[in-house]
């Protein structure tokens, strides 16, 4: 690898940082003596904030702080950041520090730089649409040179270069040697041999011939000692990069660096810079001229020249640019040399995309005082000359044919057709659509045309007689559609239907000739249900009304099925119409096993099937043997679809004829518990809590069990969930308070008070509703003392 470096400055705004200093640096600027509208800015004002926001050393908290205090708002900054954009694109170059942003990177690489700083800079182009430019933009993209091919034929050798020279045979011996600032290398005690400037076959015949005073015929025949000089470390040298350069300045680069590598580490060419101008000098001479369009559209490298101490790399500026937009494969800015035409420009922009209209191409020209437009057909294409300012705008195909008709419906063939000879007719295009079909409907057909002035016009004829002859063919227009409907959509959609006691019940498409006992198979025959049951057909009244009476609106016919589920082969025959519908019907005592489950504290708990309609509660109970020993029947549950229904079993078995001894219907769930032994207390307690129960406590003994009422706590509202489903509520008469009662496996429940009731009420109205309550007292208190 190879590390280029140049000195740098440690810091660089971004660009998105850089609009924030500026449109805050209004702050900063003292040319007004008061606060400046963005839009009464001129470019020269703008540039003059962009370099005061570079200049500042405020921070951007302080910066911010001030603008508000000088009563800008978010709109000024927004409308300054377009502002900053205009001011960029219009000026097309930007110094340094706003067109570069620099980030520091941290890997070594092999390129040394005359500055002390060992970390290495990334550098990242404005985004542009400068034909190569982001080639050099891109991170991963490296130049860097092989150190490890063999030495180069015409590598020339200087100072600092390191040559390894092995003796082998009759004699082994290697020697490390370096080139001095003044171009020898010495061996052991023999004097200075000068090899600068030479190639290293040159300057292995040198040292061989020195070597010869201690190695008698070394690469001689019949000598018995060889030598081999290879080259070991290179040396570095340095390379100027002047002109329309990102960075220039003098890199310290490998001597093995090309001019490829040393453009790389500068950036490439700036905004202004040419990309066909490249120009390496040396000892006051071009050498060569590069043109890096050679390298981006051929990959071609002929003039990557390997460079040489104190070689000085010129970009020049760019002397004509025009810009291709549009439906190319590559719409950018290229650069143009003289004797180049449109068509390498179109070259150098990829071609045509495949939606290209090629017939002319649009262009906007700058003259002297104005803009000008011009078309270019494309027989000019190949000896236009472009000039500087160009613009190319290559437009799209439109989205129509200029030879098109359609015919859609009920045909062979239906699609689009073009317009030309032996298709010209209706007819003819109905003969190139492989004909009409069975059910075309000959009656009618219509084109669609449009007319001068894109309205649309609707042309019908007779198809049938079209095809006989007996009317003339119709010529077609460009863009003709022509639609033949078919008998099948000119008529409702015919279906026949089948329910009841069948395997698939459903719509089916009617078809002539279709049986009574094809729509059974069509259904997949009878279910178990259909036993001894009987078929019915309904049928539409239409035309046939023999035998019906006045008033009657379809016609019903019965089939029977016998034992075996079959029907009568005369049955089994009739002809089904359209629209008909066909009910299997049930046979009359057949029903679907129903089942009910019990569960808990019976002798035989689990599922129990319906034997009649009359089974109820305690039938089941009987059914499932009776309760156990410690069987808590007033805690019975009952539910329904997942609802649960409140029953009292203890008065159920003593009394079977109450209402509550429900009949059994599928589904049915009854779970009894065990005997409870526990009170449940929630809601608003101090200590929610589960007690044992106790006969002789009340609602108010167990609510101090847990603890007593909350401050929340609604206590005229205290109810109580009994076991069975059942619930009781606390009931208030005056100031006398009667609670419900506490039985086994109950939960008391103590709501909260609804605040939102107490805070709709006014303090006057709650006052008035004290004072009412406080004159029924005492009229009650006057009652009951005038009783006494």
């Amino acid at each position: 690898m190879t590390r280029f470096k140049k000195n740098t400055p440690k810091i660089f705004l971004s660009f998105p940082k850089l609009a924030f200093f500026l449109l805050l640096s209004l702050t900063t600027i003292n040319a007004f003596s008061q606060k400046t509208k963005v839009d009464d800015l001129t470019d020269e004002q703008v540039s003059a904030f962009l370099q005061k926001a570079k200049d500042s050393g405020m921070s951007e908290a302080q910066i911010e702080k001030a603008a508000i205090m000088q009563g800008y708002t978010p709109a000024d900054v927004a409308k300054m950041r377009e502002r900053l954009s205009t001011v960029l694109t219009n000026k097309g170059k930007m110094t340094n520090e706003s067109d570069i942003s620099v980030a520091r990177k941290t890997t070594k690489t092999n390129v040394y730089s005359d500055s002390t700083n060992a970390d290495s800079l990334k550098v990242i182009h404005k985004a542009s649409k400068v034909f190569g430019m982001s080639m050099f933009a891109a991170g991963s993209l490296s130049f860097e040179p092989d150190l490890r091919i063999a030495t180069p034929r015409n590598y020339q050798l200087g100072p600092d270069d390191e040559l390894n020279i092995d003796i082998f045979g009759n004699a082994l011996d290697n020697y490390k040697v370096k080139v001095s600032p003044e171009g020898t290398v010495r061996i052991l005690n023999l004097s200075p041999i000068y090899v600068n400037g030479l190639t290293i076959e040159s300057a292995s015949e040198r040292i061989v011939g020195r070597l010869r005073q201690l190695y008698q015929g070394i690469n001689m025949p019949g000598s018995g000692v060889s030598a081999q000089i290879t080259l070991g470390n290179v040396r570095s040298i340095k390379v100027t990069i002047t002109g329309e350069v990102v960075k220039p300045g003098t890199y310290t680069v490998s001597s093995l660096a090309t001019v490829f590598n040393a453009l790389y580490a500068a950036g490439g060419p700036s905004e202004n810079g040419s990309f066909r101008n490249i120009r390496v000098i040396r000892d006051n001479k071009v050498v060569r001229i590069l043109d890096l369009y050679d390298f981006l559209l051929r990959a071609d490298q002929k003039d990557n020249i390997r460079l040489q101490d104190q070689d000085i790399i010129r970009i020049a500026d760019y002397e004509t640019r025009v810009e291709i937009v549009g439906e190319v494969k590559r719409p950018m800015i290229f650069e143009v040399e003289k004797t180049e035409t449109l068509k390498d420009v179109l070259r150098f922009a990829g071609g045509f995309t495949d939606k290209a209209y090629t017939y002319t191409i649009g262009l906007r020209r700058n003259t002297a005082k104005e803009l000008k437009l011009l078309n270019i057909t494309q027989d000019e294409v190949a000896t236009f000359i472009p000039q500087r300012g160009d613009k190319y705008t290559i437009g799209e195909i439109l989205e129509r044919f200029e030879n098109r008709v359609q015919i859609n419906g009920a045909i062979f063939r239906s699609g689009e057709y073009a317009l030309e000879s032996g298709v010209t007719t209706v007819k003819e295009l109905i003969k190139k659509a492989e004909g009409l079909k069975e059910d075309a409907f000959m009656n009618r057909a219509t084109i669609n045309r449009q007319k001068g002035d894109s309205d649309p016009l609707i042309i019908a004829f007779d198809l049938g007689k079209l095809m006989k002859g007996e009317i003339d063919d119709i010529p077609l227009k460009r863009e003709d559609v022509i639609f033949i409907k078919s008998i099948k959509n000119l008529r409702e959609k015919r279906l026949i239907s089948i329910s009841g006691e069948v395997n698939k019940q459903g719509k089916y498409d009617y078809v002539d000739g279709l049986t009574l006992a094809d729509v059974i198979v069509l259904a997949n025959g009878f279910n178990d249900g259909a036993s001894y049951a009987k078929i019915e057909l309904a049928r539409r009244v239409k035309d046939d009304t023999l035998g019906l009476e006045p008033n009657q609106d379809v016609i019903i016919k019965s089939f029977d099925i016998d034992k075996d589920l079959k029907i009568s082969p005369l049955d089994a025959q009739t002809i089904i119409q359209p629209f008909d519908k066909i009910y299997v019907r049930k046979a009359p005592r057949y029903v679907n096993q129903k089942t009910v489950v019990v569960e808990g504290e019976v002798k035989f708990p689990g599922a129990f099937t319906i034997k009649d309609k009359k089974q109820r509660i305690t039938d089941l109970i009987e059914l499932a043997g009776g309760l156990k020993d410690g069987a808590f029947a007033k805690g019975a549950s009952f539910s329904r679809d997942s609802t649960k229904i409140a029953i009292d079993l203890s008065i159920i078995l003593k009394n079977p004829e109450v209402k509550e001894n429900l009949l059994l219907i599928q589904g049915d769930k009854l779970f009894i518990p065990r005997e409870l032994e526990t009170i449940k207390l929630t809601g608003e307690l101090l200590n929610p809590v589960s007690v044992p129960f106790r006969s002789n406590l009340s609602i108010r003994d167990y609510v101090s069990q847990a603890g007593g009422f909350t401050e929340n706590a609604a206590k005229r509202r205290v109810f109580v969930k009994y076991a069975n489903g059942f619930s009781d509520r606390t009931k208030t008469f005056l100031f006398f308070t009667t609670y419900p009662k506490v039985e086994q496996g109950a939960e008391i429940i103590v709501p909260s008070v609804d605040k939102s009731v107490n805070e709709k009420l006014s303090t006057a109205e709650k006052v008035a509703i004290l004072g009412g309550i406080s004159s029924i007292s005492l009229i009650v208190i006057n009652i009951l003392n005038a009783l006494k």
